[in-house]
């Protein structure tokens, strides 16, 4: 199960105490104050990884405390300042802060952002020591740490996106173009989640299939558009089996435009799937189709591996 909204809460650290004591040994009975400085309490930070594909860490873990600080101790000991937090979230993760609505992308996996950031310890006695107060009783004590509400969305990075109707061969065509293994059969709706595979050294997602009224919550649908926001190309997958190409295109770019009409812009190969159930006059016509168009059209049928060969070729050339 791909998990890829998850609220969550974090708690920084809070800052240690200060000590307000006074120094007391064989030497000195009634020494001066001696309380040490608390510690900072830790930080929480965001950092992206490409080891993680889904959410699924925070499915029973909702709430995320860093470390506080060490309060101060006698004899001037400083505490110790807690250690941060890091936690890792998947290339792609966008932060939203429920209360600001502050969004923060994770798009790289090299720059940590702080999300929450730990108390300050707080000042011991001997930090108010004075030429008119010799003897201060008084110390700080630490600030709490930030608390925050976290809502975290995935949308998965991947340069190719596989889209299309139901039953289009999607999910065939990315075991056959790549080790992934979605699941697969002859019925619509066989794939519930996403699929990533390698193509190359490229990314390649299966989008599941989409149909008429996704964009308003139809179906698998809405959620699994916004993984199309990330993609550099999409290929339309459109069976040659269906009486009916241009309308199977034209029900999923409509959902595109109703969604996000930026998707419209997306740079977009047609692939007709499926040419070994088709005469070669019928796919020469849903060809043409396209091509008035003005659009790049490839046709390919798992059981023909030149065509997949080609397609592989074709897929690299647009890319670069």
């Amino acid at each position: 199960m791909l998990v890829d909204n998850v609220t969550i809460a974090i708690k920084d650290g809070d800052g240690g105490n200060g000590a307000s004591t006074f120094l007391r040994n064989s030497m000195k009975a009634r020494g001066g104050p001696d309380g040490g400085n608390g510690g900072n309490g830790g930080n929480i930070y965001f950092m992206g990884t490409s080891n993680l594909n889904d959410l699924k860490m925070f499915r029973f873990k909702k709430i995320l405390e860093a470390e506080s600080g060490i309060a101060g101790q006698s004899k001037r000991l400083y505490g110790r300042n807690a250690d941060h937090m890091t936690i890792l979230v998947p290339l792609g993760t966008r932060i939203t802060d429920t209360t600001t609505n502050k969004v923060i992308e994770i798009k790289d996996s090299h720059t940590p952002f702080v999300l929450a950031r730990g108390g300050k310890g707080g000042r011991g006695n001997l930090e108010f020591k004075t030429s008119v107060d010799q003897a201060p009783t008084y110390a700080e004590s630490g600030t709490p740490g930030e608390e925050k509400e976290l809502h975290l969305e995935l949308r998965l990075i991947a340069d190719i996106g596989l889209i299309g109707l139901p039953n289009a061969g999607k999910s065939t065509l990315l075991a056959t173009l790549t080790n992934a293994t979605p699941k697969i059969a002859d019925y619509p709706f066989t794939t519930l989640e996403p699929n990533i595979g390698m193509l190359g050294n490229r990314p390649i997602a299966d989008i599941p299939g989409l149909i008429e009224g996704a964009s308003s919550g139809r179906g698998l649908g809405i959620k699994f558009l916004k993984h199309i926001e990330k993609t550099k190309l999409v290929i339309h997958c459109i069976e040659l089996t269906t009486p009916d190409v241009l309308s199977r295109y034209k029900t999923v770019r409509e959902e595109f435009e109703k969604f996000n009409p930026l998707l419209l812009e997306k740079p977009e190969i047609i692939l007709l799937t499926k040419t070994d159930l088709v005469t070669e006059k019928e796919i020469e016509k849903a060809k043409k189709v396209f091509k008035k168009m003005g659009k790049y059209v490839l046709t390919c049928s798992i059981i023909d591996d030149k065509s997949i060969e080609q397609l592989q070729i074709e897929v690299e050339k647009f890319i670069k």
